[in-house]
């Protein structure tokens, strides 16, 4: 078995180490998620806080962990009688970012409940994790339908598993922990939510704490067991630490002073719904056993806030987490005369970290994408002669849009915008299984296995069934797609009120492929080239700061455009042949530079038409005489034109359902 690195050795990383050991003392408090760039230790620190936890007590033989002193009645493993049972280590269970529904929750032998009427169930892992740990790396990852399973059976504190009317309930309760990095996408926000505390991870930037990071792993990688036992005397006092804590826990006294504080920071902040006062209530009473004490004090809703509040603040994708520290002083103050013998608010908290974590909103990394800022005023920076390169200028208000959707069915990864063959859906037929049996079509396994009754010699009420009998469900859903901006930033989309619209767009599309789980790329083009602003990644956060940093000017170089958005179709085609393309191009239309640029523009586009790539082509031309050039583009890419006003969800003119209204 490999020794976990000692969670006392992590260096640095307070905040997340105290959110960790809050939910070993109370894990009503609802998990945490950590949220930070890589190599942060945010694995590290999960992994090694299970050797802390204190042993468990179980019945023996139970494979759902029941406690002795009080076994659950509705166990799978039961009716168990009341009595002494043995001790195991709690459990640190991973789910992998590509679980199935089944390896989660368990699955049902379909084949002896139909035939024999028996509950036969294997557990999955939330069975395993009960009165343990469950810890999902990339989170964000996750399809949406397991985090919901996961996040209900932790806010329930069971799981229930049901096929074609038999149902299985067994107990769940788990200390939830998921680690993401922001860069490779969001989780939604009422998934956000569902996450007692969260805090953000960074890489110091003090040299002699990265020196010390790195002389302990190397000791760790050279001598695990050896480096382990040189801290197992504060692993011990931690372990010990947590027991006392739990058991003072209950002693601990939530006054109304400290629940006025909490309702008044919750409302200040104007979060939504209650859960944030709820958990800030359970945060703020752990955070004073942690600190041995049974009244909740300032300090404690103070730093209960700083870990409780910053995710659900967030109203969207681009809105970078964290918490306006004056602000929630100022709110504390204001309520503090009504505390009883608070103490002053101090700045670091119990147990170290205090304050916020550094917040790691989005920001340009200065690559293919990065452009030269606005100066004081908005004004123009200086560029090379004669590029004609105007800064960059801020988007319009996003607003929200019309559905753009990819025709035809795909078999896509699981999201919100076209049609696809998935796992969850609506039932539209049924066919003999590949592999293993995952959605059981009733009816149509029936149908299969009536005429063979007699044969094979029926005598008793249950259908004698054979595997050959059992029938899939398809299922009809939605899936995610790979939306693709191609972003005119030339000298003919360079006035400024013209631009922000256009941004405004584009970030409104982006909102729009965040809430239907796309994945998104950026390429534009200007003066003489095209750039892929940003590669296709999960990340709409991402190339909404590319796009905020973009500016314009120069000629309009439209076909170099959409063959680099062809190379990058291309691409991802190799990387992630199920995901389907959707192509949005954003211009006026016009096409200059360079010998003919209008006809090769012409034998570009035709290449999406020939692959069948669908594509909606965004008319950005304005004013009161019209061109009508992205409508020609449109046509020579067999896709849609539609305006700027057009694309508004409120708009009464061009209702657009699909991007290639002539494929039928």
């Amino acid at each position: 078995m490999t020794t976990p690195f000692p969670f006392t050795a992590v260096v640095g990383q307070d905040d997340l180490r105290l959110a960790l050991l809050l939910n070993a003392v109370s894990p009503a408090v609802g998990g945490v998620l950590v949220r930070g760039e890589k190599g942060t230790a945010k694995s590290t620190a999960v992994r090694a806080l299970s050797a802390l936890m204190p042993e468990v007590p179980v019945v023996a033989g139970c494979r759902f962990s029941c406690d002795p002193t009080a076994p659950d009645p509705a166990c799978p493993d039961g009716p168990h009688e009341a009595g002494a049972g043995g001790e195991r280590p709690a459990r640190m269970v991973e789910l992998p970012v590509g679980a199935s529904e089944d390896r989660l929750v368990g699955a049902l032998d379909i084949e002896r409940a139909l035939a024999e009427g028996v509950k036969a169930f294997e557990p999955g892992l939330l069975a395993d994790a009960h009165r343990g740990i469950l810890y999902v790396d990339e989170v964000n990852l996750l399809h949406d339908h397991l985090v919901d399973l996961l996040l209900d059976a932790a806010a329930m504190g069971a799981s229930y598993v049901e096929r074609e009317g038999v149902s299985v309930r067994h107990a769940a309760r788990f200390l939830l922990v998921g680690t993401m990095n922001p860069e490779e996408g969001e989780l939604r926000p009422q998934l956000l939510d569902r996450f007692g505390l969260t805090v953000e991870v960074a890489a110091s930037r003090e040299p002699d704490q990265r020196v010390e990071v790195v002389r302990r792993r190397l000791a760790y990688d050279d001598d695990p067991a050896a480096f382990a036992a040189r801290w197992a005397d504060e692993e011990a006092a931690v372990r010990q630490r947590i027991v006392a804590a739990r058991e003072l826990l209950p002693s601990v006294r939530l006054g109304d002073g400290a629940l006025r504080q909490i309702a008044a920071t919750c409302a200040a902040f104007e979060v939504d719904g209650m859960r944030a006062d709820i958990v800030m209530a359970r945060t703020a009473t752990a955070l004073a056993a942690w600190a041995g004490r049974t009244d909740v004090l300032a300090e404690d809703v103070r730093q209960a806030a700083l870990l409780a509040l910053p995710h659900r603040r967030r109203r969207n994708p681009f809105d970078a987490p964290g918490l306006d520290e004056d602000k929630l002083d100022q709110t504390l103050e204001e309520f503090s005369g009504e505390s009883e013998g608070d103490e002053d608010p101090d700045p670091d908290g119990p147990g170290g970290g205090g304050g916020q974590p550094p917040s790691e909103g989005p920001q340009s990394d200065g690559g293919s994408g990065a452009q030269p800022e606005a100066g004081e005023g908005g004004e123009p920076q200086p560029s090379g002669a004669g590029s004609g390169e105007q800064s960059a200028v801020r988007a319009a208000e996003p607003f929200r849009t019309k559905v753009l959707s990819v025709p035809g069915l795909g078999d896509g990864a699981a999201g919100r915008r076209s049609r696809a063959r998935t796992e969850h859906g609506r039932t539209t037929g049924a066919r003999r299984p590949q592999g293993t049996l995952t959605k059981l079509h009733l009816a149509a396994t029936v149908q299969a296995a009536a005429p063979h009754q007699r044969a094979r010699g029926r005598s008793g009420p249950g259908l004698v069934l054979r595997r050959d009998d059992l029938r899939q469900a398809t299922r009809e859903g939605r899936e995610g797609n790979l939306v693709l901006f191609v972003v005119d930033a030339s000298g003919s989309m360079a006035a400024r009120q013209r631009m922000s619209a256009v941004k405004g767009a584009v970030l409104s599309l982006l909102l729009d492929a965040y809430q239907r789980r796309d994945k998104v790329g950026l390429v534009t083009f200007r003066g003489s080239a095209a750039d892929v602003a940003l590669p296709p990644t999960s990340s709409v956060d991402a190339a909404a700061a590319r796009l905020e940093s973009l500016p314009t000017g120069g000629r309009t170089p439209l076909a170099a455009g959409l063959l680099k958005a062809h190379d990058v179709l291309r691409v991802e085609r190799l990387r992630d042949p199920a995901r389907r393309a959707l192509v949005v191009v954003v211009t006026d239309g016009r096409a200059t530079g360079g010998p003919e640029p209008v006809a090769l523009a012409g034998r570009a586009a035709r290449l999406f038409a020939a692959e069948g790539v669908a594509s909606v082509v965004v008319d950005c031309e304005s004013g009161p005489v019209r061109l009508g050039l992205a409508g020609q583009l449109a046509g020579e890419l067999g896709g849609t034109a539609v305006t700027l006003d057009e694309l508004r969800a409120d708009s009464i003119a061009g209702l657009v359902k699909d991007v290639q209204r002539r494929a039928a």
